[in-house]
């Protein structure tokens, strides 16, 4: 990885960890995310719902979190069947999947309220505000991938802490999709993420368009489906187009994901909390004592007044896991996903 981005004259000359995922039409969209009461009106984060059978009330609700520079709509087609699969797997189960744009990024990048600081604990509050201003219930399973596993694994440890009221409810669930757990060490970098950066620090921050943008990646090596991706997170602005993240704002919480460390937790899990981690085979953000680690905090199984963590291995994945392997990640995912049949 690159060295710290704080000291770095360009400031993005860091790690990407988000997902090159392509997108398609998608016929589940079904909210946005404004709220407003008496006393003052507010923005949330926003964000997509999926919902087999919306007509339905839900019997679970999972919160699905990108990584950096991405956005929810990198994961709807991957959420969407999961939702298919685990009605398959238990049709009296109805899911509401809440994928979710974290601040600086996807459409909430534009919302003004959310200031700093730009961490991995404002990222995970942000949740949070965004339950307790819609009045929905807790999530029962969160799923992040990449700096979005941290958030998750932030947002359950305030829970478990009581910084949110007395109202949250701990998730009973996390998926961290190819995150760390740990502070991230700064090698065994390929250089390919470090060139993404450069490159996008150095055009202009108004572009003629998607279509230029994603040639002009591939002229400079980089592969279709990345530059695709790449593409996929631009808006329209007027003649033009923009990102539709904050590069600066997201590589702070760059360097807040990069410094965390949620070994705690992960070590004495809450009671009633499962933690799966699944790494990615060919992912190059995994030291050795790391994945010891977690393999022996796997064998320990579950106490009776304790969580559990579990470590799957996705086979044939590099960190892009519901793009390199969706199929083998579904595989993982789906028999292991919480059941809420008994609730």
């Amino acid at each position: 990885m690159a060295a710290s981005l704080r000291a770095s004259s360009s400031p993005l000359r860091s790690r990407l960890l988000s997902s090159p995922a392509a997108w398609s039409p998608w016929r589940l969209l079904l909210s946005s995310s404004v709220h407003s009461d008496a006393a003052h009106q507010t923005e949330t984060l926003a964000f997509h719902e999926i919902q087999l059978s919306p007509e339905k009330p839900p019997t679970a609700t999972a919160f699905v979190l990108h990584g950096l520079l991405g956005s929810g709509r990198n994961w709807r087609t991957f959420s969407r069947t999961l939702a298919s699969q685990l009605r398959d797997r238990s049709p009296a189960d109805e899911w509401k999947m809440v994928l979710v744009d974290l601040r600086n990024h996807g459409s909430s990048a534009r919302i003004k309220g959310l200031s700093p600081p730009h961490d991995m604990s404002s990222a995970a509050k942000d949740l949070a505000d965004l339950v307790k201003a819609r009045g929905w219930t807790w999530p029962d399973v969160v799923v992040g991938h990449s700096m979005g596993g941290k958030v998750a694994l932030d947002f359950t440890e305030s829970c478990s802490r009581g910084d949110y009221g007395e109202s949250a409810a701990l998730p009973k669930q996390l998926w961290v999709l190819d995150s760390v757990p740990g502070e991230v060490k700064i090698d065994n970098s390929d250089g390919e993420v470090e060139r993404v950066l450069q490159t996008l620090a150095s055009l202009p921050s108004s572009l003629p368009s998607r279509k230029w943008v994603v040639d002009h990646m591939v002229s400079l090596g980089f592969s279709k489906s990345l530059s695709d991706w790449i593409g996929s997170n631009l808006k329209k602005d007027n003649e033009h187009v923009t990102w539709a993240f904050d590069l600066q704002a997201a590589t702070d919480m760059f360097n807040s994901y990069r410094d965390r460390s949620y070994w705690g937790l992960l070590e004495n899990p809450p009671k009633g909390l499962e933690i799966s981690i699944v790494q990615a085979e060919l992912s190059d953000r995994w030291h050795p004592e790391d994945v010891q680690r977690l393999k022996a905090l796997s064998r320990r199984g579950s106490k009776p007044d304790a969580g559990k963590v579990s470590l799957h291995v996705l086979p044939n994945s590099g960190h892009w896991v519901h793009v390199d392997n969706p199929k083998g990640l579904l595989e993982i995912m789906a028999p292991n996903f919480l059941s809420t049949v008994q609730n």
